[in-house]
């Protein structure tokens, strides 16, 4: 076979999918501009567990930064490792206009069972609504090579969808639904992005040998939404995504059905919303 000496041709390691990879492509302006930022009390919970600032922090699967920039102040260094081009680009352009993060932050391509750091090198990895995309098994020995004896992982996924109101968040569960049903007709299994059970972080981070004390600690936050922010949440969710890529007609009732209802509720108000947040660490 012969190659044009201009293409580039991408080796993933073992264990990562591709499909997993692409099932964020093109939506990383709706994923930064509705997805929750981590809250503040994940650096401070992650702190007081280290017994000190951290010198050294990796934020794995960081998406657009939204993980990453938390810690711009509260650690001496910080890398957002991603493995998505897009959801990459949109990070280092937002850093790019943080003129006074730019010392601590920076973001780079990676994978989670193959990082780019000595052993021992790292006090905290963190992986936000990102762990259930990565193989177990290799991602937590590679974890465990990076961060220093006393080091810590913390994954943490907030709930969805955020506490509202019943008829809401009933319209959200239904518009989920309705996309997951559409994309298992329209995709063929194998080209799909596959994932882990949430529940199942901690026993991996157990079963995995590399930690000696773990647990998991639930918290929540609260933030203001109106009904643009409601919807948008629901619409920056992947499978949903996926199938607006693939046939965007097949939900376009469903997606305006969802939209009166949030819009009715909210009725042009900005109100508190509470995101629940489960938090499984592993202290090495």
């Amino acid at each position: 076979m012969h190659l044009n000496p201009k293409e580039e041709i991408t080796i993933i390691p073992e264990g990562n999918r591709q499909e997993n990879i692409d099932r964020f492509l093109g939506y990383q302006d709706t994923y930064d501009r509705f997805r929750p930022e981590a809250p503040p009390l994940v650096a401070e919970l992650l702190c007081q567990y280290l017994g000190g600032r951290p010198a050294a922090v990796a934020d794995v699967g960081c998406g657009t930064g939204l993980s990453t920039l938390i810690w711009g102040q509260a650690a001496d260094r910080v890398t957002g490792v991603e493995p998505n081009p897009d959801m990459l680009s949109k990070a280092q352009e937002k850093l790019g206009r943080l003129p006074e993060g730019q010392a601590t932050v920076s973001f780079i391509h990676g994978y989670s069972n193959q990082l780019p750091f000595a052993s021992g090198a790292l006090d905290i990895i963190t992986c936000s609504q990102s762990f259930h995309w990565m193989e177990p098994s290799s991602t937590l020995l590679e974890f465990a090579r990076c961060l220093r004896e006393g080091g810590l992982f913390a994954a943490y996924d907030c709930d969805w969808p955020p506490v509202v109101h019943p008829q809401v968040e009933a319209g959200y569960g239904r518009l989920i639904d309705n996309a997951d049903k559409l994309l298992h007709s329209l995709q063929p299994e194998k080209e799909r992005a596959s994932k882990w059970n949430k529940e199942g972080h901690l026993a991996q981070i157990q079963k995995s040998g590399h930690f000696s004390f773990s647990r998991e600690i639930v918290f929540h936050h609260t933030e203001n939404c109106d009904a643009q922010r409601f919807i948008g949440l629901a619409l920056s969710q992947g499978g949903l995504q996926t199938v607006l890529k693939l046939a965007p007609e097949q939900l376009e009732q469903d997606i305006a059905e969802f939209a009166r209802t949030v819009e009715a509720y909210y009725a042009g108000r900005t109100l508190p919303m509470l995101l629940g947040y489960r938090m499984r660490i592993g202290v090495k």
